[in-house]
């Protein structure tokens, strides 16, 4: 037996595989009572390991190598029953032996409730008539016992061959266990395979190995900090540990990952540290399984709350048990990180040259301070060196930054036992501008930043920054933890002013090319987000810690101030664009009393780009792109004219000349067509729209046209609906959306002076990752036909559609209503805070048809699992919504329909 299997306790409790071999003995020869003889066991032996996981669900390798303990038993009576009662075979030749072998993650014994069982059945030679009944046996008594079996059947030769064409099955070699059968067959298979395929390969095992590796880690999102992690193949989770030992096994002929460190791969608290991770990993792998009854090994936003309640996490001021868990995934998926580059850094001087360096921008560098140079990686010559003099911590990464070169591993290690050295050095002068350098870097500063917050010295210098070191932001929206989105955001800053962006970025990339306060804006983009987690508003405590900690940094009172403002109102310009009408006067008005200077307004743009953008993919969209850029140039009028309609007829006047072009029409068509609309429309549109909502109106096929564009960057449909207006269109619309499989991101509604309705809305699929499928596009059109045609009776379809299981029933958003009647002129404005869900936009649309008002135009934003809605509302005969007791009323019935607690709310 495994030696692993020795710290599984009171293995009988388990499964006791005599008393069951016992049963099959005295049981007919035939295949159906040997199935439901081991299905009991099964059944038993599961129980068994359900209670041990209840009891200590922390205890991770204990439950994996107990249940691949079980498996194991029963492969083995399986076997047993086969060749002994239903296929005897007394005397069998040499070709006739037959070995069966755990392979992958059974054979390491590292199974989770619902992982695979994968088999190696290792013949001779040809499989024998004898070998063949067996093998099938034994399958399909193991099938019938609804186990997820993956198996091979091999001889040594053959084993040979394929594993040196193939890496992944000599990997799957590596962690070839024996369970039963002929011994010596066994051990002659691994002889040939160390002797013929692993002798002399190792280098390019390695090298094949970490190319895996990298492609895995670029499909997962190529980040540890990922909200919602792959424990098994993330980066940073098992897959990586699992790497290293592969590379381990493969060079060095060890069998168990304590060995590593005999091997010199670790050292002995390395492998302690590889220990706590693969416990930790397992655990939460066993308990994703065990908790979605299936193989699951996405640790979801639902899982990630039910986990950490499991694993006995409990709320503490300034984070929630959830978030405390989460942390200490994060902290773990780094030191995998950590014991990576030092493994391969032992590895290296073997095996030198299996891997690819970054190129250093510089050659070696006249003056190291002391530190050395190996390989184009900058180290240091002894364990002191810190010690000595805690300024180089810093010195190290700026080094690194202004030269182009990697740290040494070694040197990393050293950093991160020492990092508390750099404490002191806080108000120091030189140390702070260090510091500055790497952030302010006209090179690469996210790469350095990252390493020095790996190495625990950003969090240490900074302790604002520390606080939000691996803090998740527990929501739907945000795609990374707060460290790790703003060393993103750092790094499109620099992209951005290197003009590595200027396609996607054109405003940002003019004002950075630009700026006079480069400190500034690199200061504020690491601020922004650096109160979050601390129980108030994360901005405002935010602008506190800038008047702290700027002039520590060697920022004077002015450029202070500016850090100050712009982290406490980082959001406004986006809260501004996409919840707002900015063809409303006093939308922007209101926006322009905030910013007061060009210069702020600037420095906001770009912040909130890098900050929507930081947040992860798709969070950028063309649409946003368009309504930011919007924002800017009417601001920007504004505060360089002091006039707010200047510029505005020019720019209306040059989209329907584009527009015009593009569509082939002369001055009189264009002006006749312009006459029906308000300049409201050719505001809020972009040119493409323009177009397309053109084409529709005057090449009408239908009563009402409805036209479909795909947008690749967002990922979301444009769908274009014109028709003749009508109260309650735009509710049946968003309700036919709904019916149709669909959810509403976004939409922009519009009215023409002779009656006619423009409805631009993006949709995304309610189930899948888009909405485009043929198929789709068509129930949608046909859908919303029937709904505005008034052939479906939208609230009874509504309230019998089931709705769908989401990520977002992991969260809990308490709906809110806000009216808001100084912020435009001519309408009262409305917003509602709610959870998104499928039928909430219809639900409050119907809540203001019933209550008599008209809709001049609604903005639907959403922000993950949060949906906010605004809408621009008059009373129908134009005027702006009055009477106290009115609002009041239309506020209850609105935070009536937006609460999910009843179908009938969310049908309404």
């Amino acid at each position: 037996m495994p030696r692993r299997f020795d710290s599984v306790t009171d293995r009988r409790a388990i499964i006791d595989r005599r008393t069951i071999f016992s049963r099959v003995e005295e049981a007919p020869a035939e295949r159906k009572y040997y199935v439901e003889i081991l299905r009991e066991a099964l059944a038993d032996g599961a129980a068994e390991l359900q209670k041990r996981i209840d009891a200590d669900p922390g205890d991770g390798r204990a439950h994996a190598y107990a249940r691949a303990y079980l498996i194991d038993q029963i492969v083995r009576i399986a076997f047993e029953a086969s060749a002994r009662f239903l296929f005897p075979n007394p005397s069998p030749s040499s070709g006739e032996r037959l070995t069966i072998c755990a392979v992958g993650g059974y054979g390491r014994g590292e199974m989770a409730p619902y992982s695979d069982v994968d088999l190696l059945f290792v013949v001779p030679g040809k499989l024998s008539a004898w070998s063949e009944q067996v093998v099938e046996s034994v399958l399909y008594t193991l099938w019938d016992l609804s186990l997820k079996v993956g198996h091979a059947t091999r001889s040594p030769q053959e084993i040979v061959r394929l594993s040196r064409e193939d890496t992944t099955i000599r990997t799957a070699m590596l962690e070839t266990r024996f369970i039963c059968g002929d011994q010596d067959l066994y051990d002659e298979a691994g002889r040939v395979y160390r002797s013929e395929v692993v002798h002399g390969t190792e280098r390019d095992f390695i090298r094949e190995k970490l190319a895996e590796r990298d492609a895995r880690h670029k499909r997962m999102g190529d980040s540890r900090y990922v909200v919602e992690p792959n424990v098994k193949e993330g980066k940073g989770g098992l897959r990586d540990l699992q790497t290293l030992f592969w590379i381990g096994k493969y060079c060095h002929r060890v069998e168990r990952a304590a060995e590593l460190v005999d091997a010199g791969l670790f050292e002995p608290e390395e492998y302690r540290l590889f220990n706590r991770a693969e416990d930790f990993l397992l655990a939460v792998r066993t308990l994703l399984h065990h908790l979605n009854g299936r193989a699951e090994e996405r640790l979801t936003f639902d899982m990630q709350r039910r986990i950490a309640e499991l694993l006995g996490y409990q709320d503490r001021a300034g984070a929630s048990a959830v978030e405390r868990f989460m942390r200490h995934y994060f902290l773990i998926a780094k030191s995998v990180g950590d014991l990576t580059g030092l493994f391969l850094e032992h590895i290296e001087e073997e095996y030198a040259g299996f891997r690819e360096r970054i190129r250093s921008r510089t050659s070696a560098p006249s003056h190291l301070n002391g530190f050395t140079l190996s390989r184009g990686r900058i180290g240091i010559p002894d364990e002191s060196f810190f010690q000595d003099e805690p300024r180089r911590l810093l010195e190290l990464f700026a080094l690194a930054e202004e030269h182009g070169h990697e740290i040494h591993p070694l040197a990393m290690r050293q950093a991160s036992r020492d990092a508390q050295l750099i404490s002191d050095l806080q108000d120091d002068e030189r140390a702070n501008d260090l510091f500055m350098q790497v952030l302010t870097s006209p090179r690469d500063p996210e790469t350095v930043l990252r390493w020095m917050n790996e190495a625990g010295v950003f969090g240490r210098f900074v302790p604002d920054f520390g606080r939000v070191v691996a803090r998740m932001q527990f929501d739907m929206y945000h795609h990374y933890t707060v460290d790790e989105h703003t060393i993103r955001a750092v790094g499109l800053l620099s992209q951005i002013e290197r003009g590595l962006l200027k396609d996607e970025h054109p405003i940002s990339t003019d004002i950075m090319q630009k700026v006079g306060a480069r400190q500034v804006i690199y200061t504020a983009v690491l601020l922004h987000d650096i109160a979050k987690g601390r129980g108030g508003d994360h901005s405002e405590l935010g602008a506190e810690i800038a008047l702290e900690l700027c002039p520590r940094l060697g920022l004077g009172p002015a450029e202070t101030e500016t850090v100050s403002w712009l982290v406490r109102y980082h959001l406004l310009m986006s809260a501004t664009a996409f919840k707002r009408d900015l063809s409303d006067a006093k939308t922007i008005e209101d926006f322009v009393a905030e910013v007061q200077s060009l210069e702020r307004l600037r420095l906001l743009t770009v912040l909130t780009v890098v900050d929507i953008r930081a947040v992860g993919p798709g969070t950028w969209t063309a649409w946003k792109a368009q309504l930011i850029s919007n924002l800017f140039t009417l601001a920007e009028e504004r505060l360089r004219l002091g006039h707010q309609r200047y510029g505005r007829e020019e720019k209306i006047a040059a989209k329907q000349h584009e527009a015009a072009e593009r569509l082939g029409w002369d001055d009189e068509r264009m002006d006749a067509y312009a006459a029906r609309f308000f300049d409201s429309y050719w505001i809020a549109e972009d040119i493409d729209t323009l177009v397309a909502n053109a084409r529709q109106i005057e090449t009408p096929e239908e009563a009402i046209s409805i036209e479909f564009t795909f947008d690749e960057d967002s990922g979301l449909t444009q769908v274009r609906i014109c028709s003749e207006d009508h109260p309650g269109l735009l509710m049946r619309i968003a309700g036919a959306i709904g019916l149709a499989g669909a959810d509403i991101a976004d939409a922009r509604i519009h009215t023409t002076r002779d009656g006619m309705a423009i409805n631009n809305l993006l949709v995304t699929s309610s189930r899948t990752a888009t909405f485009t499928e043929p198929d789709q596009l068509e129930r949608l059109k046909r859908t919303v036909c029937d709904a505005l045609a008034g052939k479906v009776r939208l609230k009874d379809k509504l309230a019998s559609k089931p709705p769908p299981l989401t990520r977002a029933e992991a969260f809990s958003v308490a709906p809110r209503v806000l009216v808001q009647s100084g912020a435009s002129n001519r309408f009262t404005v409305i917003e509602v805070n709610a959870a998104d869900r499928p039928g909430l936009l219809h639900a409050l649309l119907k809540t203001l048809f019933d209550a008599q008002v008209s809709i001049n135009s609604a903005h639907i934003t959403t922000y993950g699992e949060r949906a906010v809605d605004t809408f621009y509302l008059t009373d129908l005969t134009g005027q702006k919504l009055d009477g106290t007791q009115r609002l009041k009323d239309l506020e209850a019935r609105l935070l009536n329909a937006a609460r999910t607690e009843s179908r009938a709310a969310q049908a309404a």
